[in-house]
């Protein structure tokens, strides 16, 4: 089975800084792929070993990109030592197999291989760029970080330093602090609630065993997604599928994460730093992404405010009023709950009328819909842009891989800006009805805010 999409042309810009034969193939995909009339063949494929993937075959430049995830990201790190997942995923590229951390990064140089790993509240993500003629030894490498990673001692010294690090820029960065007191007020002891970087104590109280245990319980084929897009057949890919994942244990130890919501009801919360600008973080309940009126609230945000300079906030605080620089608001749904957030920087006296505007046009929004003409400039905004998310092989990679996580099907990408189309105006004021409650707003601001009173 295969869908496929036509991609569009477009200049090249800064789209890629780097160096080395990777950077110079890298360069002559993106210009490949912005022909008008390119098209994206997704096939699903499975390994002789019966391992899954999506992929995207392209043989016109000499470079494979694989992304993959396994769910459980940092709701799995065990009760007391926040910042597990966030630890393996800086530890996983110090050192694998017979290569201590220095052999093992200087044969990914040598090679001119990328790998990275990130974590999510729900999710771990890997990912592998690459030169064919370098293929097998990145792979090689690769699986040796999933499943023989050293985590010698000097290596998790050396990392956890630099997690302390972050968090004590964290503590003093405006912007990381707000996120991280509104994910603890909106969700208390759950583990939406504990930040994905866990605190000084819990990262100082993290060891190998900590670390190996999370590897063992949570990378399996049971909740494995994977993407590969670029210079490779559907055989090569079985082949390379069995050989890098084969041997990880077929099922995940996850621990179960109970279903959530939002605390409800509105409060205010101020975090005081001596800063000039204060910094709003805001959010309530939203929708879930297999949610039937998910779509229609995507759009009402582009409306509202995920639509830079055309939305709504930034129209009422930025351009009539000069309030702030800059204020936005996006859906971020999970595995077990669901928010909409958002965000305002400006002066310490003017952040209390940009929040009473906010709140003012998201009250208004929710009783009285968007116009027509809102709907149709997102709606070609939306439409008319949504290729350009797949103009290079990692952004397909990862494009894909969201939609493969997300469970959203294989013609989503040729089906997405139908449904969008086909949206009315009472489609999105039945979402707004749905999520959008001033009344439960949860506001965090860090600064020196004047003219707002904690509640809570």
């Amino acid at each position: 089975m295969s869908k496929t999409l036509v991609l569009p042309s477009k200049p090249l810009g800064q789209r890629f800084a780097g160096a080395g034969m990777l950077a110079l193939v890298t360069l002559v995909f993106l210009f490949s792929s912005m022909r008008p009339g390119n098209t994206m063949d997704i096939k699903e494929v499975k390994s002789p070993g019966g391992i899954e993937a999506w992929l995207v075959e392209s043989h016109q430049v000499p470079l494979l990109a694989l992304r993959f995830a396994f769910a459980g990201g940092s709701t799995q790190d065990p009760v007391g030592k926040a910042g597990v997942a966030n630890f393996v995923s800086g530890m996983l590229d110090e050192g694998a197999g017979d290569l201590k951390a220095a052999e093992f990064q200087e044969r990914m140089e040598e090679i001119a291989m990328r790998m990275k790993f990130d974590d999510s509240r729900d999710t771990f993500y890997g990912t592998v760029q690459t030169l064919t003629k370098n293929r097998d030894e990145a792979m090689e490498l690769l699986k040796l970080a999933l499943t023989k990673p050293r985590f010698d001692e000097d290596a998790i010294e050396r990392v956890r330093l630099q997690l302390l690090a972050g968090l004590a820029y964290e503590a003093k960065s405006p912007d990381r602090l707000a996120a991280r007191k509104w994910y603890e007020t909106a969700f208390g002891g759950h583990a939406y609630g504990i930040s994905p970087r866990g605190t000084e104590a819990s990262i100082n109280q993290i060891g190998r065993s900590d670390l190996e245990a999370f590897r063992k319980r949570n990378f399996a084929k049971s909740n494995l997604k994977i993407v590969a897009v670029g210079d490779i057949t559907e055989a090569e890919l079985g082949k390379l599928l069995d050989d890098v994942f084969g041997d990880l244990p077929e099922k995940a130890e996850l621990q179960p994460v109970a279903e959530t919501n939002p605390a409800r009801g509105g409060r205010l919360e101020i975090v005081e730093m001596n800063v000039p600008q204060s910094v709003a973080v805001f959010g309530m309940g939203g929708l879930k992404r297999k949610d039937p009126d998910f779509l229609a609230a995507f759009v009402l945000n582009h409306i509202i405010g995920g639509g830079g300079f055309s939305a709504i906030l930034m129209e009422e605080v930025r351009e009539k009023r000069g309030l702030a620089y800059s204020v936005y608001s996006y859906l971020s749904p999970m595995d077990r709950s669901a928010v909409y957030m958002g965000g305002v920087a400006t002066k310490n006296d003017s952040i209390a009328e940009s929040l009473k505007i906010i709140r003012g046009e998201l009250l208004k929004i929710a009783e009285q819909g968007v116009s027509e003409e809102d709907l149709k400039n997102a709606k070609d905004n939306l439409t008319g842009s949504y290729a350009l998310r797949f103009d290079t092989n990692s952004k397909i990679a990862s494009q894909l891989l969201g939609i493969l996580v997300e469970d959203m099907g294989i013609d989503y990408v040729t089906k997405r800006n139908e449904w969008i189309e086909a949206l009315t105006v009472d489609d999105l004021k039945r979402a707004a009805a749905r999520f959008l409650k001033p009344e439960d707003l949860i506001v965090v601001v860090v600064g020196k805010p004047k003219g707002l009173t904690p509640k809570g």
